[in-house]
């Protein structure tokens, strides 16, 4: 037996996971032990989870996988702020403290960290790899594909921005490579500033807020800011941007190009010049990634691709991939740093033990469902230490109570299974609406989740209903395509169809399944089967045999500014922090309405806002 842990950590979504011979046994975000947000240390609950799920101590574990090289990050890191002297000497001052104190020398303070597991711990156990590779790995051997391109792109690993690679068999070889300080993923990330959002979790607020604008200004960022190549390659214009050598995203080159100044973060409103600016960025990402995907066909002539890195998650430009026509695409479902932890000890068991790869019909990312599962018993406990009131029922029952209680208009907190691996929730810790409901995306945005009301939420669809219903023929398990609803399921008046109305549309009427069609039409679709998604599943089929409609609205479970609910206790302080009607445990059920009003406290302020 071959025991590998990757570990993803210091930079942000920190993370572990567990292959036994090569299986992914587990993996987890620190984040969801520790209750913040995006939490970059080492991820010390997470390895603590990911060994009790595969019944394992340290001691077991063969080799532990870092998912990058932190010399390599500092030598680009100093060579950029030396290239840039006497500018960013501030910006220097403030990262070299905590390069030289912590980052820099990061073999030492993991074997630190790791003998706090196994006392006996040795550094030779310890081996790293490239942060793209790491990327790269966690797309394509997961895959159902045995040959596929793999395009990574997000803001820097350790030089790399942007990498074509290619899959066959349990190779994995990169062929193209663009550097820093040249990065889409950054110049998202600078928009995303520019729009008052924060950088490395704003990003989707920016793509959920593209289509209530016009891409007015798509010529001046190609024009001025990105020069973009047939084939896709990129170069930045580095005079408007500061992220090399400052410590803010854009200068004020960048505001005077654009005419405005920077948003002010959580102002009362955004105006639509923000919105078209959204709409703007937008396009360029969607042409670039189209350019690349379309060249890199052209050139190889493989039709499968598989996607990782943060840009990775722009599920629109992804659903464009797809219509294209000329890839079967698979998207890694923890595309961000969290799942470079999966990505290291996937090249660990595949690169280094030099292990054959068995093709596969179905990807080997188990659905996602990769994080702790709590027992009826552990459950049941944990709701008499709050005194909740609950009922219990069968899983047959439990899909028949919670669909009625769905088919009635409730907002149901579902929490069943293993977590989900990654940033979506997909059925485990979720948040669960009627979708035919014409005020649910406006009261899960206000009232649950506490956020912005122009965000839009997901449909989970029985598979083999999503294509009667959305512009998509094949599978979408992971909440990473957007996808068109279908013609004559919309509700076309006059004007509405335009896109690029500003907010002032945002309580239209667009179709039957209002809470899940977004302004512009589409909807991020989640392809859900029994095989994968079992209970849910089935919960989904009960709704459709007493409704007609074969889908749920799918949120997060959580509120804004917290990480995705974990344990039970975390489930119920939401339940009762929040305006959620009911709440699902396992096979326990709770009623708001039956609940001790004095514990009801809303909490949505104690966390920083994303």
């Amino acid at each position: 037996m071959k025991v590998i842990l990757g570990i993803s950590a210091f930079y942000h979504d920190s993370a572990a996971a567990l292959l036994v011979d090569g299986e992914i046994i587990a993996a987890c975000q620190e984040e969801r032990f520790s209750r913040i947000k995006h939490d970059p240390a080492f991820p010390k609950k997470a390895i603590e989870y990911v060994l009790r799920e595969a019944k394992l101590r340290l001691e077991d574990v063969d080799y532990v996988a870092f998912y990058d090289k932190p010399f390599l990050k500092f030598e680009r890191i100093l060579e950029t702020h030396l290239s840039g002297a006497p500018s960013g000497f501030r910006s220097f001052c403030l990262s070299m403290p905590i390069w030289l104190k912590e980052k820099l020398f990061l073999k030492p303070q993991l074997v630190k960290s790791l003998k706090e597991f196994d006392p006996s711990f040795s550094e030779e156990k310890l081996l790293f790899g490239e942060h793209h590779y790491s990327h790269a790995a966690s797309a394509y051997y997961p895959s159902p594909y045995n040959q596929a391109l793999v395009l990574v792109m997000d803001g820097v690993g350790e030089w790399a921005t942007a990498t074509v690679s290619i899959g066959e068999k349990n190779n994995l070889k990169v062929v193209k490579e663009i550097r820093f300080p040249h990065s889409i993923g950054l110049l998202y990330s600078a928009f995303t500033f520019y729009c008052g959002f924060k950088v490395n979790s704003g990003e989707y607020k920016m793509m959920g807020l593209a289509p209530y604008g016009q891409p007015i200004f798509y010529e001046k960022i190609m024009e001025e800011l990105v020069d973009v190549k047939e084939d896709g390659s990129f170069r930045l214009n580095l005079k408007y941007f500061d992220y090399t050598v400052g410590v803010r995203m854009i200068n004020k080159r960048f505001e005077k190009l654009f005419g405005r100044p920077t948003r002010v973060p959580e102002s009362e409103s955004i105006d639509r010049f923000y919105m078209d600016v959204a709409a703007s960025i937008q396009k360029v990402i969607e042409e670039v990634v189209l350019r690349i995907t379309r060249s890199i066909h052209n050139e190889y002539k493989i039709d499968n691709v598989c996607l990782a890195g943060g840009v990775a998650l722009n599920c629109v430009a992804n659903g464009k991939i797809l219509k294209d026509g000329k890839f079967n695409i698979w998207v890694q479902p923890a595309s961000g740093d969290a799942g470079g932890a999966v990505g290291v000890a996937l090249l660990t068991w595949y690169k280094f033990f030099n292990n054959e790869r068995t093709p596969v019909e179905q990807d080997q990312m188990k659905g996602a469902y990769l994080g702790p599962e709590y027992s009826d018993t552990e459950i049941e406990l944990a709701l008499k230490r709050h005194s909740a009131i609950y009922h219990r029922f069968s899983d047959e029952e439990l899909v028949d109570v919670v669909s009625d209680h769905l088919v009635n208009d409730s907002a149901v907190g579902w929490f069943y299974g293993r977590m989900e691996f990654g940033p979506r929730a997909l059925g485990a810790r979720s948040i669960l609406s009627d979708p035919r409901s014409e005020s649910a995306q406006r009261n899960l945005n206000l009232k649950v989740k506490f956020r912005e009301s122009f965000r839009p939420f997901a449909p989970s669809v029985l598979e083999e209903e999503a294509s009667n219903w959305f512009e998509i023929d094949s599978e979408s398990p992971y909440m990473l395509m957007v996808a068109p609803v279908k013609d004559e399921h919309c509700f076309y008046r006059a004007g509405m169809k335009s896109t690029g109305r500003g907010l002032s549309s945002i309580n239209d009427i667009r179709s039957s399944i209002p809470a899940v069609t977004h302004v512009d039409y589409s909807a991020r679709v989640q392809t859900v089967t029994e095989e994968r998604n079992g209970i849910y599943y089935r919960l989904i089929k009960r709704f459709h045999e007493k409704t007609g409609c074969p889908m749920l609205v799918n949120t997060s479970f959580n509120v804004r500014g917290e990480p995705l609910v974990c344990t039970p206790e975390d489930a119920y302080k939401c339940f009762m922090g929040t305006n959620l009607d009911i709440l699902v445990c396992g096979n326990f059920v709770m009623l708001k309405n039956e609940q001790d009003k004095d514990k009801i406290k809303l909490y949505h302020n104690d966390y920083e806002l994303d």
